[in-house]
């Protein structure tokens, strides 16, 4: 098992297991992984394209299901919900940052932000200062009105960092986060990214290609052959 480094493990993942149907049969993409994550953590996952790492993502993330294993957050089996339950336990207690941002071209970068805290039907008294000073951290203060298109590649990426926090989630998910943008502009994104984890008490699992955004976590894992070996 990937051993959290100390502290109570706030991922707690036990013999996962996933496979994938294709024309040749099944394809194992993750082997009765193990994995613990301390609360605090940021733990980058590494590995050859293909290799099931957005997969191990999504299931951490409660975005698909594994065949086999439990899956805890926060001590919750998120394996074992229903769906309906997985949504709103989704929604409230993790945050995600793909490699794609993701956000909605019809909406504001205000809007955007706010759309997690509006599904949760928080107020707008609430919703509004939350996304603004989120916004402002990631230092988009200036940018409230713009719609994505109106946006840079990093300021899109930096609306999907605050949208990400909008429920000040218990565990972020990263997959690839910085995978799309330039040298420089990824650069700023891993600091403001490691700043953020800090700033909000986050414990954080970021997929990753960059070994300077690997090097900023506190502990490297490789994704090989279905399981998490130390890097």
């Amino acid at each position: 098992m990937a051993e959290a480094v100390g502290g109570a493990p706030i991922v707690e993942v036990v013999d996962l297991a996933k496979s994938y149907r294709t024309p040749n049969g099944a394809l194992a993409v993750l082997r009765g992984l193990s994995l613990r994550v301390a609360r605090g953590e940021m733990v980058a996952i590494v590995g050859a394209s293909g290799v099931g790492k957005s997969t191990l993502l999504h299931v951490l993330g409660g975005l698909d299901r594994a065949e086999q294993g439990s899956v805890r957050i926060g001590g919750e089996d998120i394996a074992a919900m229903s769906d309906p339950d997985l949504v709103g336990f989704r929604n409230r207690h993790v945050g995600f940052v793909f490699q794609f941002h993701h956000l909605l071209p019809e909406f504001t970068a205000l809007e955007n932000v706010m759309m997690p805290l509006r599904i949760a039907r928080r107020p707008m008294a609430q919703a509004k200062p939350r996304a603004e000073s989120l916004l402002a951290r990631v230092g988009l203060s200036e940018r409230l009105t713009h719609r994505p298109g109106m946006l840079s590649g990093g300021e899109q990426q930096r609306v999907a960092m605050a949208r990400a926090l909008a429920m000040a989630p218990s565990l972020l998910v990263a997959d690839e986060p910085t995978g799309n943008l330039d040298e420089h502009t990824a650069e700023a994104l891993h600091e403001l990214l490691r700043e953020m984890h800090r700033d909000a008490g986050l414990t954080s699992v970021i997929a990753t290609h960059n070994a300077r955004l690997a090097a900023l976590c506190d502990r490297v894992l490789r994704l090989e052959d279905g399981q998490l070996r130390d890097a």
